[in-house]
């Protein structure tokens, strides 16, 4: 609604000259004629009353608002998220109380639904000068004699109604209303054109429910533009303008009549109307829906009607579409959402923003960019920085890959690789880069959790629970973080361990149109040094080295790219969740594969889920200009390693000054037991055969000439060599590591409890 504001003097008469000639000679018909019926008397009297009220108008009314004015104030319920070169990108809603659109000019509203309109509301439209005076007499003595009549207000009238607060009630009888109504209609037709007046009242008249204008009625019921109303669906609509919550059967009868009046046909117009009003609110065809979720976020309800976002609306659909073919290709795999958040590394500004697999998920309004889930594998890069940062590893280190047994509070932890296999000792290169788990726990038992924990909340993950709940399990993502913060996280990795926030989405306050020029550049957000760019640096090598992870990836995986891109898969306990997540010198690029519902996907793995996706998206991101390689910083030292002892070949690697090495071997020759852990606590499994259940006893290391280490079990001997399995029985037991001398290499205790044992720690043999 426009403010109501006082008229100067200079506007007190309100009232053309020529209506006050004719006021005056009625008034003078009407002394001369009291002889005549009372019916037509009194009829006169009405009309006399209505004019000689008119004249007697108060000075203070409303000042007439301009047409621009009451366009540029158009009041909207349905916004519109622009992307950062002015494309739409996604409508949406968020008045809950009324429906108006976007202002649309006359020129673009259908030639059969303006006369539709004329003929129901104001057959004179273009003759009068606002009132309709032979209209009203006509109303006035139908009103007498109690018939029907058409109303009398004009189009002007109901305009006037709709842009005055005191004249709102459109459609309501009192003195004072009407002539007010009257009052501003005669100043609109002198202000304004006969086009803008209609262009106005089509846009802002309510019609039924909660829609407002023509724009909202159009697409609300019938799915289209006002352009393509055909003659039933004006008549319709102008149906509604009189009566707009009219029974079926009345509008029916209204529009019917309407389309007689243009020639056209109006059979099984009852049963078409409500079907109409009965099926769900349409959406145009071509109407943009490609980042709802994105939209919720970034559209402000006290913005103009096109907002401005920093997506990029090729990147926008592609990410989209893609999600979509890949989740289409898994349907048989129980997979049915998925997300993809793109970022700009230098600005932190998000150019893709896809929070649903949309109605493929049975939860297509959860914006799982936001949501917390396992990462599983995907936290390993942060762990191995950190091991990196603190000098404790090199690239080329070898770390043990063989089973390990962890006691806990909660029992005996027993990591295991995906692939259920162990290479003994790896390089920390081939260990990260072929997502091998036990030298991934070990390394963060060589931190401590707590000192895992910490960095990871440093670079963004906000992790609820404390180093200590997650335990050794954190280095393989038992913790939940959402897909924005972990892409955020490598986006950090990318710029040298510099953090910064994601620039959240925030629409342009200045309403920019498709046809505007691009704003300005934001001011880049504030950033803090978290990790060592040289550890960062070198993780990026790793992590984008395709030779690197072949044994488990293969060299022709979905994560080869034609350019450099560091890229780390992760999978979830249970296959409940899959992710892809890296970056590039430009753009960090995460994407996640899973069920709304947490339910367990089907042999679904990061390389086979997500990563597809992951490798559309960097494409399409430098397709034109790929990515350039990663520049070390200064501090690294880069020269050949060769590998003695383990099956690796020389390479050229990345070393932290002062921890290169030239030469890798494996050169210690202690014996320690391997399994059991000490203060282990077993099981037996009432359900399988005690022949079929074995505990191994394990050990590391050799004792070269001395020979093979032996085992003695509470002081018997039960084998030699590097593994024994043994029937365990029930009790306390104590294990013996000795030499050929019978010396003690260590010792330890563990415990066997019977089936019927349920209370301790356990681990399943």
């Amino acid at each position: 609604m426009v403010p109501a504001t006082p008229l100067g003097p200079d506007t007190s008469c309100g009232v053309s000259s020529a209506v006050q000639r004719v006021a005056r000679s009625l008034a003078k018909t009407h002394a001369k004629s009291l002889a005549k019926t009372t019916a037509k008397t009194l009829a006169t009297n009405a009309v006399l009353s209505i004019l000689l009220l008119f004249i007697a108008a108060p000075a203070q009314a409303a000042e007439i608002p301009g047409f621009t004015q009451v366009r540029s104030q158009h009041r909207v319920s349905d916004f519109v998220l622009l992307d950062r070169q002015g494309q739409p990108l996604q409508g949406l809603r968020l008045d809950p109380l009324r429906r108006a659109l976007g202002w649309v000019p006359l020129q673009e509203m259908s030639p059969a639904l303006l006369r539709a309109m004329l003929l129901s509301e104001d057959q004179r439209f273009y003759e009068h000068s606002g009132v309709d005076w032979s209209a009203v007499a006509s109303s006035a003595w139908g009103n007498l004699w109690n018939s029907r009549t058409r109303g009398a207000s004009t189009v002007t009238m109901q305009l006037a109604g709709l842009l005055d607060e005191d004249l709102a009630q459109r459609g309501g009888r009192s003195m004072t209303q009407k002539l007010g109504q009257a009052w501003t209609a005669g100043r609109l037709e002198k202000r304004w054109t006969k086009a803008q007046i209609l262009e106005a009242y089509l846009n802002l008249v309510p019609l039924r429910g909660e829609l407002v204008g023509v724009p909202a009625a159009a697409q609300t019921l019938f799915g289209k533009r006002p352009s393509g109303l055909d003659h039933r669906e004006s008549a319709l609509l102008a149906a509604m303008l009189r009566a707009p919550n009219a029974s079926v059967a009345r509008l029916t009868e209204r529009a019917c009549g309407l389309l007689k009046a243009m020639n056209e046909r109006c059979d099984g117009l009852e049963d078409e109307l409500g079907a109409i009003l009965a099926r769900k609110p349409l959406q145009w065809e071509d109407a943009p829906q490609w980042a709802p979720h994105y939209a919720r976020l970034a559209l402000r309800p006290d913005g103009p009607p096109t907002q401005r976002s920093s997506l990029d609306a090729r990147i926008q659909r592609l990410a989209v579409q893609s999600l979509g073919r890949q989740l289409g290709e898994l349907q048989e795999r129980a997979v049915e959402d998925g997300a993809v958040v793109v970022l700009d590394n230098a600005t932190g500004e998000v150019r893709a923003w896809v929070g649903s697999s949309g109605q493929r998920s049975e939860a297509a309004q959860v914006d799982h960019v936001l949501s917390r889930r396992q990462p599983g594998s995907a936290l390993k890069p942060f762990v191995y920085e950190l091991a990196l940062e603190r000098r404790l590893i090199t690239a080329a280190s070898l770390l043990d890959d063989t089973p390990a047994q962890i006691p806990t509070a909660a029992g005996v932890y027993l990591p295991q690789n995906y692939d259920k296999h162990y290479r003994g000792w790896v390089s920390a290169r081939a260990a990260l880069g072929n997502s091998i788990n036990v030298p991934a726990v070990r390394l963060g038992l060589m931190l401590s959790p707590e000192a895992v924990f910490e960095r990871l909340n440093a670079l963004g993950l906000q992790l609820p629970e404390t180093g200590g709940f997650y335990g050794p399990s954190l280095a393989l993502g038992s913790a939940d973080v959402t897909l924005l913060a972990l892409t955020n996280a490598y986006r950090t990795l990318a710029n040298g361990g510099r953090y910064s926030e994601v620039v959240l989405p925030k629409a342009s306050a200045g309403g920019a149109t498709p046809a505007s020029p691009p704003k300005t550049v934001a001011p880049l957000p504030a950033t803090r040094q978290v990790a060592d760019p040289r550890a960062s640096f070198i993780i990026a090598d790793i992590l984008s080295d395709n030779n690197a992870r072949a044994i488990t990836f293969g060299l022709t995986s979905a994560l080869a790219l034609p350019f450099p891109a560091a890229v780390k898969t992760g999978t979830s306990k249970d296959m409940r969740d899959n992710w892809c997540v890296g970056w590039s010198s430009r753009y960090t690029v995460g994407v996640w594969v899973g069920n709304s519902n947490g339910s367990a996907m089907q042999q679904v793995s990061g390389v086979s889920g997500a990563a597809p996706v992951w490798r559309d998206v960097m494409l399409a991101l430098h397709a034109g200009a790929p990515g350039k390689a990663f520049v070390p910083p200064p501090g690294l030292v880069h020269q050949t390693v060769l590998f003695e002892t383990v099956q690796e070949p020389a390479r050229q690697d990345y070393f932290l000054a002062g921890t290169e090495q030239s030469v890798m071997r494996t050169v210690s020759t202690e014996v320690i037991i391997s399994n059991p852990a000490p203060g282990a606590i077993y099981a037996l499994d009432p359900d399988i055969p005690p022949a079929h259940q074995r505990l191994r006893f394990q050990h590391q290391g050799h004792l070269g000439a001395a020979g093979p280490a032996r085992w003695r079990l509470d002081g018997r001997p039960v084998g030699q060599g590097p593994t024994v399995d043994w029937m365990p029985m029930p009790g306390r037991h104590d294990l013996q590591l000795v030499d050929a001398k019978g010396r003690v290499l260590q010792r330890l205790q563990f415990e066997v409890r019977g089936a019927s044992v349920r209370a301790g720690r356990r681990s399943s043999l």
